[in-house]
């Protein structure tokens, strides 16, 4: 056994079996799509660490397996996140969403054990093409959103494979510089191509300004697309920057950037997905944070942080498309009083909700506090009040907003059906595991690129505990006060106005009004060329054309012969001059 999975790397059997899935229907398909992440799970087990696999593909010396701690620990989750996604999906009838979701898994568990550049932009870009079909399928699955399907995916195609283009760029400069194509820690200074591949990564991990299309494009996706989604595009390149720029301290104040701007928008914003998707940007940063500061301490908890945000913001998602299949709506402003008709979901809902806000005892304490306590232990008093202020955010809007609005709050008389089973069973898994890594982090621990650190770290410090209980019921108490106050921003639809903005409405009007300023130039220029030419031609037909045109009449020899006198003269005079 251990042999034949040796013989395939991680996330080959998801990529080959998604070719069967349209020969097969019914029963046989669901139990197909949730046993080929399950079978690829288990190969990954049997492969023990410091396992390499290389093979040579157009003189390329491609290392397309690599196992350590690092990859393992991505790869495991990036399988969990896998199978809870298709025993959510199973509601599917089309095939395309799910070869299209195995793929997209595929790939980036493939492209977290590439040990080379190459193979990792391979996978890279195979994640870009597969996922936007999630997109698309909106469309087939609600006529009336098929030409917003279409835009939206569109968008986030270029945006994918525009991050694929700056790769290979970055991989083709840091090769001619140094020879190597070694998918290893590099830092910016290490070649040419390194700030190249470094935009690259934070294209793909939604970094400050280059963040809009996780917003644009995840709310838009299916029921259960969103959920695929958000699992692995953000996460891969989370991995890509703990494998390649660890240590990169530009990173320090872009993570806490990113912490603290997503929090204004998801509170104004409706959607109840779109404000998830803010507080992914939330998340993300507080691993980018860790990843900056380089240390064991810090590097474990952004990849600890990273496994436990696949499984708590999935168990949101989960939740919200629960609630999307049944009423048709994530509208904050149109939904309140499903704990009636739904209370499984609410509950699940609310332990997700409990998770992203790091509530002791659940999966988001004992992760978050490893990166808090590092940045603790670099002495950095800015970034540490900064991580603090963005957990009483993350709280506001996602730990309390996102379920009072979507279960409790102005009672909209929904009375509708509790999720269906396999959606249910989804959640329960991903909330027992919230609750399971929350209770014995130790599970998790054993398990990060520093294990020996990680077993000495104590999540439930008295301080950390104090300090996170404070946070949580200030956070709490704001909320009610600037509800009963009525300051809190109303839930109205509404579209809020991103960085975004600047490419989808500005600049299509700069280039629009571009393309008639450069037109009526062309024109004008045009015009007055012909202008020249009909004045040049009508000065030849004035003084060529008889008989009024003495250059056009007959010419008497004599009369020849003295001008061609005079012209010969004057081209000697000018030679010799």
């Amino acid at each position: 056994m251990k042999d034949f999975a040796e013989l395939l790397f991680p996330g080959e059997l998801m990529l080959l079996g998604a070719l069967l899935v349209p020969l097969v229907r019914g029963k046989l398909r669901s139990a197909l799509v949730v046993l080929l992440p399950i079978l690829s799970l288990g190969q990954l087990l049997l492969l023990d660490l410091g396992h390499d696999a290389t093979t040579t593909l157009a003189g390329f010396h491609l290392h397309l397996v690599r196992v350590d701690s690092l990859s393992r620990i991505f790869g495991i989750v990036f399988h969990i996140a896998a199978v809870l996604c298709c025993i959510y999906a199973l509601h599917v009838k089309k095939a395309l969403e799910h070869v299209a979701t195995l793929v997209y898994a595929g790939s980036a568990i493939a492209a977290t054990f590439a040990g080379d550049l190459i193979s990792l932009f391979v996978f890279w870009e195979l994640t870009a093409l597969s996922s936007v079909f999630l997109i698309w399928a909106r469309g087939l699955t609600d006529p009336a959103r098929k030409e917003r399907a279409y835009r939206v995916g569109m968008r986030y195609l270029i945006v994918q494979v525009g991050s694929g283009v700056l790769l290979l760029m970055g991989i083709l400069l840091h090769l001619s510089d140094t020879g190597s194509y070694s998918f290893v820690r590099m830092g910016l200074e290490a070649s040419r191509g390194a700030p190249f591949i470094f935009v690259a990564f934070g294209i793909k991990a939604a970094f400050p300004l280059l963040h809009n299309w996780v917003q644009d494009a995840y709310p838009e996706a299916t029921v259960s697309g969103t959920v695929v989604l958000a699992s692995f595009t953000t996460k891969l390149a989370i991995y890509a920057l703990a494998r390649g720029f660890a240590g990169t301290e530009l990173l320090i104040p872009i993570g806490a950037v990113m912490t603290v701007f997503p929090i204004f928008y998801a509170v104004l914003e409706n959607d109840l997905r779109r404000v998830l998707a803010y507080s992914l940007n939330n998340q993300l940063g507080y691993m980018i944070v860790g990843i900056g500061l380089g240390t064991e301490l810090a590097l474990n908890g952004a990849a600890a942080h990273a496994f436990a945000h696949i499984l708590y913001k999935g168990l949101l998602l989960m939740s919200m498309g629960a609630v999307l299949y049944r009423t048709g709506t994530v509208d904050a402003s149109r939904l309140g009083g499903l704990h009636k008709s739904m209370p499984l979901t609410t509950v699940f809902c609310i332990i997700g909700a409990l998770s992203i806000s790091a509530f002791p005892g659940l999966s988001g304490f004992v992760t978050k506090s490893m990166i808090v306590s590092g940045v603790g232990e670099a002495h950095l008093p800015i970034v540490f009040g900064v991580l603090l202020f963005a957990s009483a955010g993350v709280c506001d809007h996602s730990g309390i907003k996102v379920p009072f609005f979507a279960f409790f709050a102005h009672d909209q008389g929904w009375r509708v059906k509790e999720a269906p089973l396999h959606m249910l069973i989804a959640m329960g898994v991903a909330a027992a595991l919230c609750i399971g890594i929350g209770v014995f982090p130790g599970l998790l621990y054993e398990y990060l690129p520093y294990p020996d650190v990680a077993a000495e770290y104590h999540a439930y410090e008295f301080t950390h505990v104090l300090t996170m209980l404070e946070l949580l019921m200030f956070a709490g108490l704001a909320f009610v006060v600037l509800m009963k106050l009525g300051v809190y921003p109303p839930e109205l639809p509404s579209v809020n106005v991103d960085s975004d903005w600047v490419y989808r409405k500005i600049a299509p009007e700069v280039v629009r009004d571009g393309y008639g300023l450069a037109t009526y130039a062309r024109v004008r220029a045009w015009n007055a060329a012909l202008a020249v030419r009909n004045a040049f031609l009508h000065l030849l037909a004035v003084h060529h054309t008889p008989p009024r045109g003495k250059l056009g009449e007959p010419w008497s020899p004599s009369a020849t012969t003295l001008w061609a006198a005079l012209l010969l003269g004057i081209v000697l005079l000018l030679h010799y001059a």
